[in-house]
């Protein structure tokens, strides 16, 4: 007997999975159907397993340096090995959390290939049991993205490989050069070039992290070239020899031409949504290069037909496709939910220095006719940034000259990560400068550096 539920979930990501708990909460019947490992892309092959990596490596600066601190370590040695298997199981160990999380919350999970048969009914395929039919009254779609492969840019898994291949390697590679500077570029720049590796970073555009303000991504630049990492902005990459040992990238930059030679090559040009097989032009659902158009509310042109995350285009991040499968869910219960404001959407990239942002950049906020007043403070000039060693870096505020509305936020140096959420608030609840400064925050703390940074927006400053 076909079993039938109120919602269907197609995918276990951080979408799929946080539509179908929200669901249940809201006494819904819930199947999700998962191919492969429940947590999708994000906790198996993107954004946990990588900060695992990435904390490794900051574990790494911190013993190269350790003397700063009064601390002799004369002789250590690195276990890459250990490294990536303690990458892995953290992944491992969340993703059970998850099938936790769905048994706790009463949620089928049907493990297989999803492709619809009807804007009802979803065909699972498994290599175990064959083929089974699930209904639903309402489907959500919740597939992801994969890597993007450029026909010139093809990878091999060995010596020109994507973010998954390198979150494996078996090995340190002596010399890298990664294509594309955008978060997961830089943070494997960062990474590998903390064990050593001699890296070279192409972007076709005119600043690493492009769509970070300006300021920000220019102190970024400069950090990592004083790192010796090597950065070839507004170049173009013409084709990839693939050696025995070696691998070239012929690039152009202007007029000029250059070989680079590595070792490994890592493609980071973005991602694609993973629409192949799941049958949904039979049924009208639109489709523009590789992203399903949806409303307001995640629905497709099929009105019981949502999609979320990824699948739907940029921004392509963890918390964005939770964000929309909680909305997508209480539009299907008849909670009437607000549409995302995807103006408020913090962005972070967990590299050394670390990179964190939300709403306008100067330079777009000046595009669309605000008068500013911006706001800065160096982490130098901050007690607690300076006593952890940690003084790279600035917090950048941007304000309405006329209202006092906080158009942006963009900070790099330690914990900015962290930090963003606060700015993310204070955006949400149209909270004024005012206000801001009127919040004791605690000292010593990083945190200090924003509300400096308001005061600076308007001449009240205290320490610088």
């Amino acid at each position: 007997m076909k079993k039938h539920y109120d919602i269907v979930v197609i995918g276990g990501g951080p979408g799929g999975y946080v539509a179908a708990i929200r669901s249940a909460q809201l006494g819904k019947s819930v199947a999700v159907i998962e191919k492969e490992a429940l947590g999708g892309i994000c906790l198996n092959w993107g954004c946990i397993p990588t900060k695992s990596l990435l904390k490794d490596s900051e574990v790494l600066h911190l013993v190269k340096h350790s003397e700063k601190f009064g601390i002799n370590i004369d002789n250590y040695s690195i276990d890459f090995t250990s490294t990536v298997k303690r990458s892995r199981s953290v992944a491992k160990r969340l993703s059970k959390g998850i099938e936790f999380l769905l048994k706790k919350n009463k949620i089928d999970y049907v493990s297989g290939v999803a492709s619809l048969k009807s804007i009802s009914e979803v065909e699972v395929t498994n290599e175990k049991e064959g083929m089974t039919v699930i209904s639903g009254d309402n489907i959500i779609i919740a597939s992801g993205a994969r890597n993007r492969e450029l026909p010139d840019l093809k990878t091999n898994g060995e010596t020109v490989i994507s973010s998954k291949e390198a979150m494996v390697l078996k090995k340190i590679p002596k010399s890298m050069v990664i294509i594309g500077a955008g978060a997961i570029g830089v943070e494997f720049a960062s990474f590998f070039r903390e064990y050593d590796t001699k890296v070279q970073i192409v972007e076709m555009l005119p600043e690493i992290l492009p769509v970070e303000d300006k300021e920000v991504s220019s102190i970024l630049r400069k950090s990592f070239e004083d790192r010796g990492i090597l950065i070839h902005t507004s170049a173009k990459v013409e084709k990839i020899e693939k050696l025995k040992k070696k691998v070239k990238v012929h690039i152009l930059s202007g007029k000029n031409k250059n070989i680079l030679e590595a070792e490994v090559v890592l493609v980071a040009v973005g991602v694609q949504g993973n629409v192949e097989g799941l049958n949904l032009e039979e049924f009208g659902i639109l489709i523009q290069n590789s992203w399903i158009k949806v409303n307001g509310f995640c629905q497709t042109t099929i009105p019981n037909i949502y999609a979320i995350g990824d699948l739907i285009g940029p921004p392509w991040l963890a918390h964005v496709a939770s964000a929309e499968g909680r909305l997508a869910a209480e539009h299907i219960c008849g909670k009437n939910p607000d549409p995302i404001n995807y103006g408020n959407i913090p962005g972070c990239t967990y590299c050394r220095p670390q990179v964190a942002s939300i709403g306008l950049t100067e330079k777009a906020a000046l595009d669309l006719g605000y008068e500013v007043k911006v706001g800065r403070f160096p982490l130098k000039a901050s007690g607690k940034a300076m006593s952890i060693g940690e003084t790279e870096g600035l917090v950048k505020v941007i304000f309405d000259a006329n209202y006092g509305e906080l158009l942006g936020c963009h900070i790099i140096g330690s914990e900015a990560t962290e930090l963003i959420a606060e700015a993310g608030i204070a955006r949400m609840l149209e909270t004024t400068h005012e206000e801001i400064l009127n919040t004791i925050h605690a000292h010593p703390t990083i945190s200090e550096c924003f509300l400096e940074a308001v005061a600076d927006a308007y001449d009240e400053a205290i320490h610088i």
